[in-house]
C-alpha cells in the first residue's frame, strides 16, 4: 500500500498533545514497519476524533498489514464515507478488496480512482493488477501499456505487464518487462553493491561466473535447469544460494561452488540472477530446456524411505503425497494455499494412503485429520530437499498446491498434479492441463475464485481413472 499524506482536515486540540502531531508520529511508525506502535496511537487519535477521515484510512492500512483484513475494510470504507474519496486512498482499499476475493467491488474502485485522475498512471497500474486477478489478461496488458505511456519508468506497471505477458505465453517481450522487478520499491537487492557487470552471456573461461539463486525455491528449482547451458558458455561458476537447496544446485555442474554468506564470495568477472537466464537464453514456449529429470534422489535415503513408508502403510495401498499450502509470508498464499480437510474426496478413494509433505504452521492440521484414507505424517521427520526428492521416489503421484515440493516433484520427472487459483502464477500459462516447463506435470484450475471443492472432486476423478486403469508394466 502507498504512504498516506498528513490529513487535510483540522483535528481536535483540547488534549496534551495535538492530535496532528500523534498523526505524524503513528503514520511515521507506519512507514517504518513499527506497526503495533501505529495501531496504538491511531487507537487513540480515533477515541477522541472516531469519524476523522485519514486517521481511519490509516488505521485501516495498519490493520491490514498486521492481518486484520476485515477490520482494515471496515475502517477504510468509513473513512471514504466520511470524505476521503482520492484516488491515493482508493488504490489502497482495491488491495483490500482484492485480498479479501471481492474482485467486483476492487473493479469498480480502480475504475473510480482512473476516472478521478485519469492522467495518474499509477491509477492504471493499480486497474491493470486487478485485470489480472480476474483473469481479464488482455485488459491488464493494456492498462499497463497506458499507465506506461504516461510514466516509461514505472518498474510496478512494467513488472505487471511481464506477468501478464508471461501468462499468455508471449516470452519475447515478457522477458525483458520481467528486468523491472529489482526496480520496484521495497524489492530486496539482489546483491551487495558492485562495479560488476550484469552477464550478457557472452561466453568466457578464465574468470568466474556468479549466479544468484534469487526469489523463492520453487523458482529455484525451475530456472536452475539453465545451469547446464551456462556452464558451457562460463565452466567456472559460483552460486550465492540458501543453504537448503545448495546440494540440488550442486547437481547441475560438478565443480559449481556454492555459498551461503557475501563475505564468502570468490572474486568474479559478471553476475546474473537464476531468474535471468530465460532471457539470456531466450527460451519461448517451443524450445524451454527440460531434460527432465534434472534432479535425481539419493539411493540409500530413498531406500530409508521406502523401508519407513511400507512400515507405516499397507504395501497394496496407494501413496499419495499431499501439500495443502505454502509460505504463509508468498505474497499470494491466502489464494494459492488450501486446507487439509479441502482434501476430503481425495481420502475417501478406497486403498490409498496420503503421505504428509507438509512443512510449517499448517502442517498441524494433520492432528485434526480425521479421513477414511490414512494420514503418514512425516512431515517433520523431513530434514531438507534432499529427504523429500528421496521420499517423493517411493509415491505413486504427488497432490499440491503451487508449492516448491510441485517444482521439485516435476523436476525429478515425477508426476506431480498441481491446483492453482483462477488467477495462476504467468509459468503455468492459461488454458492447459500440461506444462511446456514439466512433461510430468497436471494442472487442474479453480473455475470460480476461492473455491476448492470443484477441484479436489476433479483430481479425485483423475486419481480414481489413474489407480483403475490397467497397467501395463
Amino acid at each position: 500500500m502507498e504512504p498516506v499524506p498528513p490529513p487535510r482536515a483540522s483535528l481536535a486540540t483540547s488534549v496534551p498533545v495535538p492530535l496532528e502531531e500523534v498523526f505524524t508520529i503513528a503514520a511515521d511508525y507506519e512507514r517504518s514497519g513499527k506497526l503495533a506502535e501505529a495501531d496504538r496511537l491511531l487507537g487513540y487519535i480515533l477515541t477522541v476524533a472516531p469519524l476523522q477521515a485519514d486517521s481511519l484510512h490509516l488505521a485501516g492500512i495498519v490493520a491490514f498489514r498486521l492481518g486484520r483484513h476485515a477490520e482494515a475494510l471496515e475502517r477504510m470504507e468509513l473513512a471514504i464515507r466520511h470524505g476521503v474519496d482520492t484516488p491515493l486512498y482508493l488504490r489502497n482499499i482495491c488491495e483490500v478488496y482484492r485480498t479479501l476475493g471481492r474482485l467486483d467491488e476492487a473493479l469498480a474502485t480502480a475504475r473510480r480512482a482512473v476516472e478521478l485522475s485519469p492522467s495518474d498512471p499509477l491509477c492504471l497500474h493499480n486497474l491493470a493488477i486487478i485485470h489480472y486477478e480476474r483473469l481479464e489478461i488482455d485488459e491488464s496488458i493494456a492498462c499497463a501499456e497506458q499507465a506506461l505511456a504516461m510514466n516509461p519508468t514505472l518498474p510496478g506497471a512494467h513488472f505487471e505487464l511481464a506477468e501478464a505477458l508471461l501468462l499468455k505465453g508471449e516470452m519475447a517481450r515478457g522477458w525483458d518487462e520481467y528486468e523491472w522487478r529489482f526496480q520496484i520499491a521495497g524489492a530486496a537487492p539482489l546483491m551487495p553493491p558492485t562495479d560488476k557487470p550484469q552477464w550478457d552471456g557472452t561466453p568466457f573461461d578464465d574468470a568466474t561466473l556468479l549466479l544468484i539463486a534469487d526469489q523463492g525455491f520453487g523458482d529455484v528449482i525451475q530456472f536452475c535447469r539453465y545451469i547446464p547451458w551456462v556452464a558451457e558458455r562460463c565452466p567456472n561458476l559460483a552460486i550465492a544460494c540458501a543453504p537448503e537447496v545448495g546440494s540440488l544446485l550442486r547437481q547441475l555442474h560438478p565443480t559449481l561452488r556454492t555459498f551461503v554468506k557475501w563475505e564468502d564470495c570468490p572474486p568474479y568477472r559478471a553476475f546474473a540472477a537464476l531468474s535471468g537466464l530465460p532471457r539470456l537464453h531466450g527460451t519461448r514456449l517451443h524450445n524451454v530446456p527440460a531434460p527432465v529429470p534434472y534432479l535425481r534422489a539419493d539411493l540409500a535415503r530413498t531406500k530409508h524411505w521406502k523401508d519407513r513408508l511400507d512400515r507405516l502403510a499397507p504395501p497394496t495401498y496407494r501413496r499419495i503425497g499431499v501439500v495443502w499450502a505454502g509460505r504463509p509470508t508468498h505474497n499470494n498464499d491466502r489464494r494459492r494455499s488450501t486446507t487439509l480437510a479441502a482434501f476430503a474426496p481425495i481420502a475417501a478413494l478406497p486403498r490409498v494412503a496420503l503421505v504428509s509433505l507438509q512443512k510449517g504452521p499448517s502442517a498441524d492440521q494433520a492432528g485434526r485429520y480425521y479421513g477414511r484414507a490414512p494420514l503418514i505424517n512425516i512431515g517433520a521427520e523431513i530434514k531438507d530437499y534432499d529427504d523429500t526428492m528421496a521420499l517423493l521416489e517411493c509415491l505413486d503421484v504427488v497432490v499440491t498446491v503451487d508449492t516448491s515440493v510441485g517444482h521439485l516433484t516435476a523436476a525429478m520427472g515425477k508426476p506431480a498434479w498441481i491446483m492453482l487459483a483462477t488467477a495462476p502464477d504467468w509459468r503455468w500459462l492459461l488454458d492447459r492441463a500440461d506444462s511446456p516447463w514439466y512433461p510430468t506435470v497436471r494442472l487442474f484450475r479453480q473455475s470460480v475464485a476461492g473455491q476448492w471443492g470443484d477441484v479436489m472432486s476433479c483430481v479425485a476423478g483423475a486419481l480414481r481413472e489413474r489407480f483403475e486403469a490397467p497397467t501395463t508394466e
